[in-house]
């Protein structure tokens, strides 16, 4: 059986997110849970599920920008949903401005995704937090034209027939108060601003409003209807920008630390991705002091050991996740013997997987450029990732300061960290790689860094 190379090609892009619940995608899923550290996926879910199924509860879960969080919250889902739970899932850079975000704009993402997925439900009209949006419509209104603003987003039961825009005879409806003129607020740092500025001081009586008037009677509806509880789960969150307010806080502090008590403070179960910068933060011993479950952290797929000899598990499932693309419709077995259909050795594909480090999207787009490369040549070879990862290096090693270097060949010697801000640079650049082992974790340089010159100084 000889290997469509466009099929293969095209099963391997790097921007799709495997959804777990689709037959399909999960022909392709892989589970890196024995060298991730454990099953932290299990964790999150025996958290809801066994430990505090009837009370609130919110986890907060990181790793690596594309290192696979995306995917395995949709496992989460797909599982919890198995459990009897509603589960919505969302991508909060949908909603919110990334490089400016205040703690009104998290909450209005959340009710406004909660109030999307919960219209079939027969609950009472929410009338405090329709006042309050109303209010802060009224007010927008004076100052930004908002008639054009399309909202899109389905009436809720027990509401009377709403419009889908506001104009300037004063129509409202809730789907406005909580819908599309966030994505108007994201474009318009001056009505982002002035919308925060009103909402901000009111963030206790919008989420006691969304809470009594939305979350409570959904949940109750809910389990009339046979399910456990209520689950948000919050994607995305950890690609919030490091950069300062204007009073000098860095953003992703002031969200996730100094704004810790709303983000827990909705009547349901809450899953938030945060930036894995912020465990190296001066900050981090606060943040675990305002939440009571520790951070779940996604690490890197191991590929070694912290000696440098080859993790033979993490590679076994690496070639594994390649293969799967190639042939997805063969047996895990069947997949590995016909890795010589796919490249010219099967060392080659062994050199893809190192030269990772573990990294699932860094790992997919380099097999990306190799396809795209070699398509026409029937077959993958070495010499043409070599090439590949020369250019990606090559890339990667332009914005590299000569400090930063030095960073780097203490992670390389050391095989650890500090909470330097450089050290939280290079993490978030992923230049550094977190690993699990046996429950202790250590660091290593992206391994396409390794024949750089600028290490042997």
């Amino acid at each position: 059986m000889s290997v469509d190379l466009l099929a293969f090609f095209k099963a391997t892009n790097p921007g799709d997110t495997l959804d777990f619940a689709n037959p399909e995608d999960r022909k392709y899923y892989i589970d890196f849970s024995p060298v991730r550290g454990g099953t932290i996926i299990e964790e999150l879910k025996e958290n809801i599920t066994v430990y505090y199924p009837d009370r609130p509860t919110c986890d907060l879960f990181t790793g690596h920008i594309g290192c696979g969080k995306s995917t395995e919250l949709l496992r989460l889902k797909a599982e919890l949903e198995a459990e009897g739970f509603h589960v919505i899932y969302f991508e909060s850079s949908e909603d919110l401005e990334m490089a400016d975000v205040d703690i009104a704009d998290v909450l209005l993402a959340i009710a406004r995704r909660i109030s999307q997925s919960l219209e079939n439900l027969e609950i009472q009209e929410p009338r405090g937090l329709k006042q309050l949006l109303k209010r802060t419509a009224e007010l927008l209104q004076t100052e930004y034209d908002l008639s054009d603003v399309e909202l899109g987003l389905p009436q809720m039961a027990g509401l009377p027939e709403v419009k889908v825009k506001a104009d300037n005879q004063g129509t409202f409806s809730l789907a406005f108060g909580i819908g599309k003129i966030t994505a108007k607020a994201r474009a318009d740092s001056g009505l982002r601003e002035r919308l925060n500025q009103f909402l901000g001081p009111k963030k206790t009586e919008l989420l006691a409003a969304i809470n009594q008037e939305l979350i409570d009677p959904a949940i109750a509806q809910l389990k009339k209807q046979g399910k456990k509880g209520l689950v948000v789960i919050v994607d995305n969150l950890d690609r919030i920008d490091g950069q300062h307010k204007n009073w000098g806080r860095p953003q992703q502090e002031y969200i996730f630390i100094d704004q810790a008590e709303y983000l827990q403070k909705f009547n349901c179960h809450l899953v938030y991705t945060m930036p894995l910068a912020l465990k190296f933060a001066d900050d981090y011993g606060r943040l675990t002091q305002r939440y009571s479950e520790e951070p779940k952290v996604l690490p890197m797929v191991q590929v070694q050991h912290i000696d440098g000899s080859d993790c033979e598990e993490g590679m076994v499932l690496l070639r594994q996740m390649v293969m799967a693309r190639a042939f997805p419709d063969l047996e895990q077995s069947a997949r590995l013997s016909k890795i010589d259909h796919v490249f010219d050795h099967s060392d080659s594909l062994d050199y893809l997987c190192r030269v990772s480090g573990g990294h699932v999207r860094d790992l997919l787009k380099l097999l990306l450029d190799w396809i795209k490369k070699d398509r026409k040549h029937g077959k993958l070879t070495r010499a043409t990732l070599e090439a590949v990862i020369r250019a990606r290096r090559n890339e990667m090693t332009k914005s590299i300061d000569d400090r930063e270097w030095e960073l780097l060949r203490h992670v390389q010697q050391r095989k650890k960290v500090s909470g330097d801000d450089g050290y939280r640079k290079l993490i978030h650049t992923r230049l550094v790689f977190e690993y699990c082992d046996r429950g202790e974790s250590w660091f290593d340089i992206n391994p396409i860094l390794n024949d750089s010159k600028e290490l042997l100084l």
